[in-house]
């Protein structure tokens, strides 16, 4: 353990909080994190073991870096209320932190009411304001925090509690973390700098960023723009450029990647046809951003670096689920704000391919389609865009979706015969 102050109580702590969170509030001084999983006790007992130390490995093209992150000073069971309600209740505790995923905001989640539960116990213990932040991949996620625990509240003193006592910053984050494996577990012994016997590490890329909006209202907080957090009074261009520039090239390269027969984001970002598709997507989002142009060329540089790091295992099939419901916030926000600006600027190709892409993977590879929402495999582009974008159908929405369908089809064909040819010979 160590003597870091605890002020920080997280809920859901898993392997992207332990890259992030736990990682710039190490470097921005003397404040701790008592963590609380989601439900299941394992990584609370695994932490707890270790003296809630644990190795981050921040895996490069060029190889491996080990350092041990103490930042955590102690870990419970999600199961444990009875401590949740102490912890938030504590005065020493000003800030609650969040990774529980886009499920835990949605109508039958109990993190609501958890939450309820800790600012309840707060409220009783006279222990003054707090700041819930969520760092979960939601726009406005402040905004979406804030309305799924006033859902929560059915007590009307409570809630003008909450009014004046609670602030909801948003904030935008960033960083890819993939699972850790055994083999990354048995390659700490030769790692300098892990953790001796370490059983929970954790992978991750070299990016990191975070932007987190400046509404704390006098809340204590730790100064985490020392350690390079950009703290702003509007975090909405820089969810728009996340969204717009990664999430949306993600988006594209899964679709059209998996069609041209690619497993990952490095081997598909190394494919000439859709390094094209995705520098297309990026013009068109550029176009739309309400940032300066050298930093929205910088985020494009650091994004082809980061795709085409061979060593950080992205596969395309897990970014490729629930398409019915990110490529409206990812692609199609683009192609509307487009020709709301310029009615005669015309579907870009990057829209229309990443598009055409999604309706291909759905219509001619439904063993790989993990989406609810999306449309059946028999479906033409006006079922594709009565999902998406049904304000879109129109004439030269569906020519230009239509003809880059086209174009998609026998390139890739072609791609997959040449690696067929390959493994046989």
């Amino acid at each position: 353990m160590t003597d870091r102050r605890p002020g920080i109580a997280h809920l859901g702590v898993g392997a992207f909080a332990r890259a992030h969170l736990a990682w710039y509030t190490q470097r921005a001084g003397e404040w701790g994190i008592t963590a609380f999983t989601g439900r299941s006790p394992r990584t609370a007992d695994a932490l707890v073991a270790q003296d809630c130390r644990y190795t981050l490995v921040t895996r490069a093209a060029s190889g491996d870096t080990a350092e041990v992150i103490d930042a955590i000073v102690a870990a419970h069971p999600g199961s444990d209320d009875t401590a949740w309600r102490r912890v938030v209740a504590s005065p020493e505790t000003t800030i609650v932190t969040l990774t529980v995923t886009e499920q835990g905001y949605r109508a039958g989640s109990d993190v609501p009411a958890r939450l309820v539960a800790g600012l309840d116990a707060r409220r009783a213990a006279g222990a003054g304001r707090i700041a819930l932040v969520s760092l979960d991949n939601l726009t406005h996620n402040g905004v979406v925090l804030r309305d799924a625990v006033t859902s929560a509240v059915s007590d009307p003193a409570l809630q003008a509690w909450i009014d004046e006592h609670v602030t909801f910053p948003s904030s935008m984050v960033d960083r890819i973390t993939p699972a850790t494996t055994d083999a990354d577990v048995a390659d700490l012994a030769a790692l300098p700098g892990a953790l001796d016997g370490d059983r929970v590490p954790v992978v991750t890329e070299p990016f990191a960023e975070w932007v987190l909006e400046d509404a704390f209202d006098g809340v204590e907080r730790p100064a985490w723009e020392t350690a390079g957090v950009r703290v702003v009074d509007d975090v909405t261009p820089y969810e728009q450029r996340k969204l717009w520039l990664l999430n949306g090239s993600h988006s594209l390269l899964a679709y059209l990647g998996l069609h041209r027969g690619h497993e990952t984001v490095a081997e598909a970002m190394a494919d000439p046809v859709c390094r094209a598709a995705v520098d297309a997507l990026w013009d068109e989002a550029a176009a739309e951003l309400p940032l300066p142009a050298d930093e929205v060329t910088a985020a494009r540089a650091a994004l082809v670096e980061r795709f085409a790091n061979p060593r950080i295992r992205h596969t395309l099939r897990q970014i490729a689920s629930g398409g019915s419901e990110k490529l409206p916030v990812r692609v199609v926000d683009v192609l509307r704000r487009r020709l709301e600006r310029d009615s005669s600027a015309g579907v870009g190709p990057g829209a229309a391919t990443a598009i055409a892409a999604w309706w291909l993977h759905v219509t001619t590879q439904p063993d790989l389609v993990d989406d609810p929402g999306a449309p059946g495999p028999d479906s033409d582009v006006h079922d594709v865009l009565a999902v998406i974008a049904p304000d879109l159908d129109t004439t030269p929405v569906v020519a230009a979706v239509t003809a880059a369908a086209d174009r998609i089809r026998p390139a890739a064909a072609a791609a997959r015969g040449a690696a067929d040819e390959g493994v046989h010979a």
